[in-house]
């Protein structure tokens, strides 16, 4: 490899990890270091991220009442110039209730140059997975499970070969749901709050 290229690389892949970073500061920074106060404000982002997918996307709503579990990403900031990365903070619902609070991160390399914003919903259809998910002390997508994705078109409704899918995700983005999304490799641990 040359050394422009490998300059480039590098970075390219600084400034993701700034970007993703700073991003991810930004999040929540308004609750300083309380717990208590980034919990409030994570449910709260989790409520409005719902409201909105079930808004845009006809027959979600049954889809994520007939889940065991569910994790919702408010808003995952996906950032970089070549070399990028992810990261969002959220919530895990069971039974509609807040059952714990997880991060998630991840990396990609490839033709992308600047940043979004996205909210990420992963349901767990079958207790076994929600189980396998629970217990471990760090989870990757893609290795830990498959996720089967919902794409742009999709009616999000409850058909006899979702209902066998193990885990099903969304990618909402301000558009609408987002297809071609891969979540694999994605590391999703649980917070301390």
């Amino acid at each position: 490899m040359d050394k422009q290229r490998r300059s480039v690389l590098i970075t390219g892949a600084g400034l993701a990890v700034l970007t993703v970073a700073a991003a991810g500061c930004t999040t929540t920074s308004d609750t300083g270091g309380d717990p208590a106060a980034r919990r409030q404000a994570l449910d709260s982002s989790a409520d409005s991220a719902l409201s909105r997918l079930y808004a845009q996307q006809p027959g979600s709503r049954e889809l994520v009442n007939s889940a065991r579990g569910m994790l919702v990403f408010p808003s995952v900031v996906s950032a970089g110039f070549i070399v990028g990365g992810t990261h969002g903070q959220g919530v895990l619902r069971k039974g509609g209730k807040t059952s714990g609070y997880f991060s998630m991160t991840g990396g990609s390399v490839g033709l992308l140059a600047g940043a979004q914003s996205q909210a990420v919903f992963l349901l767990f259809m079958t207790e076994p997975a929600l189980r396998r998910f629970e217990s471990s002390s760090g989870w990757t997508a893609g290795a830990d499970a498959n996720i089967s994705m919902l794409t742009v078109g999709a009616n999000a409704q409850v058909t006899t070969q979702t209902a066998q899918q193990e885990v099903i995700g969304f990618v909402l983005t301000n558009s609408g749901l987002m297809g071609s999304v891969a979540l694999d490799g994605s590391r999703i641990t649980r917070l301390s709050l």
